[in-house]
């Protein structure tokens, strides 16, 4: 019987409280429920997103009301110390901004979500416990940064590393200098920090500074006291501007300091090559000729500083030979620059820094290597050059050249042998080898001597003998004389009627000499001659000769009558004109011996 009751009983009673609290979600239903056409739903009361109540508001004026604020709180003044000197500055100018701008919608989602019974649980929680969303702001690391890239680079001080250089035969240190800087990061969150904590008015905060150590300092630099490696090499044969780039060169390159593990490039060190940068134009080696470039002469500098490496042992990094051999080392010593392609780079294999020292002295180029030395006292270290094989340049090429004299010679660049060697490394303890290392094996071109010569002189044509008539004397009873006055007897002939041929030719001009009286001379060295070489000027009173052979005269040329004269001599082979004398071993011109040789540049690179 209980249980009848006791079931029924409580039922009605589950049944009345469910009814009541439906009464209860309806009723709030009502008041938060909106149809769809009716405008946006508003928030209840006990809401905040920091110190502003959303209450009554929609989600989007809301959102508005905290925009409006953050507008404003951007013209907030900032003074922002950075390492003790003020710096005014806008939150709006370190980019001040709001953190969280869902925190509205998080708001909403506390009342406005889930089914009916949801909600109204959710109003009566409101009522006792409102609900609070911080309102983050921030600013931006980038704005902090240049901020101060822009506005204080000036209060903070760059690091300086510590420097060394020799002066009169002693190093002198120059201290490091600390830098200083802003960490923006650990800025930022300090006026992040600031910001939420004081909500109007000025802000006051320090920039977080940290201090970077030069990367070397006073003490790196003190254990640079030993000669590690020295080399010099000679350039008396040097021109003055082959000289000055030497002396250029060198002093790019000196004083340099290479921590432990840094490598020096002598490229990087002395480039670029031009006028501006003090270098001259001179001789250098160029595929296998020797030419003029500027900076001539820098591959010596290469050559000295890697020969110095080497006896400080510093590692070798890039070395190369040059294309012909060099004057100022022996084979498989030197090192060469051309372009980026060839370059002498040496790297600090030591655990303390070392110093480079480079220049001229008279005309002596010269480098050393200092550092700390930690070899031992009785290990001695010497290089040998090796050459397994030499090749012969051959005969000079010969160039004509235009504008010289004809048979003259001038050499403009020197013959080069060919060479293959290599350079041993020999390490001695106490006098005793215990170390030999193959460190290069390098071939040289061979390069002939080029010789300019002057044009071949003109050669005058040479006449067969052969082919030139003989002359004969007059025959019997003519007369012989060709320019005699008009009526006079010529000379007789022989008795035999047969004339004698001339002895002697006389010269190669047309006519002979004019004696003192004014008649045509005969033709030298004839002896008992009738005849005179045809066209003889008139030499007596101004009357004028006629030619052998004309009709009515008694005199001839060749004593034939009415013969025609014969044509002037050709030079004899027997007497030669000096201008047709060609430069011959057993008769050489005297301008064809060759000229002293200009001896191409000993230190050509």
């Amino acid at each position: 019987m209980m249980k009848r009751l006791t079931v029924p009983t409580f039922g009605r009673i589950e049944k009345r409280r469910a009814a009541g609290v439906f009464a209860a979600v309806m009723a709030a239903g009502l008041l938060m429920a909106t149809p769809v056409w009716a405008e946006e739903a508003r928030l209840p009361e006990g809401i905040f997103v920091g110190d502003f109540s959303l209450g009554g508001m929609t989600e989007t004026e809301a959102e508005e009301m905290i925009q409006t604020y953050m507008k404003s709180q951007e013209k907030r003044r900032v003074h922002l110390g950075v390492d003790g000197s003020p710096v005014e500055v806008t939150a709006g100018e370190l980019g001040f901004y709001w953190k969280n701008p869902d925190a509205v919608k998080e708001a909403a989602g506390h009342v406005m979500g889930g089914n009916l019974i949801q909600r109204y649980m959710e109003l009566k929680d409101l009522e006792k416990t409102p609900v609070h969303i911080d309102l983050e702001t921030g600013v931006e690391e980038e704005k902090i940064a240049a901020l101060i890239q822009e506005r204080c680079t000036d209060m903070l001080p760059e690091p300086q590393n510590a420097t060394i250089s020799r002066v009169d035969g002693a190093f002198q240190i120059t201290p490091g200098v600390t830098g200083k800087t802003v960490d923006a990061g650990a800025t930022k969150q300090v006026l992040d920090r600031e910001l939420a904590k004081v909500q109007e008015g000025d802000l006051e905060a320090d920039a977080v500074i940290i201090l970077t150590e030069p990367a070397v300092k006073e003490g790196d630099l003190a254990s640079i006291q030993d000669v590690l490696g020295t080399f010099s090499t000679d350039f008396s044969s040097s021109g003055a501007s082959r000289s000055a780039n030497l002396s250029n060169g060198a002093s790019k390159i000196n004083g340099h300091v290479l921590m432990p593990g840094e490598t020096l490039s002598g490229y990087e060190c002395m480039h670029p090559f031009t006028i501006a940068n003090g270098y001259r134009t001179a001789a250098a080696y160029e595929n296998g000729q020797v030419v003029d470039s500027i900076g001539g002469g820098v591959c010596q500098i290469a050559t000295t500083l890697y020969n110095a490496a080497l006896r400080a042992e510093l590692e070798i990094t890039q070395r190369q030979n040059h294309s012909m051999i060099v004057g100022y080392v022996r084979p498989s010593m030197d090192a060469a620059i051309a372009g980026t392609y060839k370059d002498i780079k040496i790297t600090n294999n030591y655990s303390t820094p070392i110093y480079v020292e480079g220049g001229t002295s008279g005309r002596t180029l010269t480098f050393t290597i200092y550092g700390k030395e930690t070899r031992p006292a009785n290990r001695k270290v010497e290089y040998v050059s090796e050459t397994l094989r030499v090749v012969d340049p051959g005969a000079p090429t010969e160039r004509v050249d235009a504008s010289m004299a004809p048979g003259t010679r001038r050499q403009v660049q020197s013959a080069h042998r060919g060479l293959k060697s290599r350079l041993w490394k020999v390490v001695s303890v106490d006098g005793n080898e215990t170390e030999r290392t193959l460190l290069n094996e390098d071939t040289y071109n061979a390069s002939k001597a080029i010789v300019l010569v002057g044009p071949p002189a003109p050669v005058q044509p040479v006449v067969d003998p052969s082919l030139i008539p003989e002359q004969s004397g007059g025959e019997a009873g003519q007369e012989g004389q060709a320019g005699g006055d008009s009526g006079q007897p010529g000379q007789a002939g022989q008795s035999s009627g047969a004339g004698v041929s001339g002895g002697v030719s006389g010269p190669s001009e047309s006519s002979g000499g004019t004696d003192p009286a004014g008649q045509s001379g005969p033709s030298a060295g004839e002896s008992g001659q009738g005849g005179q070489t045809a066209g003889s000027p008139a030499g007596d009173s101004g009357q004028t000769a006629p030619a052998a052979g004309d009709s009515g005269q008694s005199g001839q040329a060749s004593g034939d009558s009415g013969a025609a004269a014969p044509a002037p001599a050709e030079p004899s082979p027997a007497a030669p004109s000096p201008a047709a004398a060609e430069p011959s071993p057993a008769n050489p011109s005297p301008a064809a011996e060759a000229a002293p040789a200009d001896p191409a540049p000993a230190a050509a690179e």
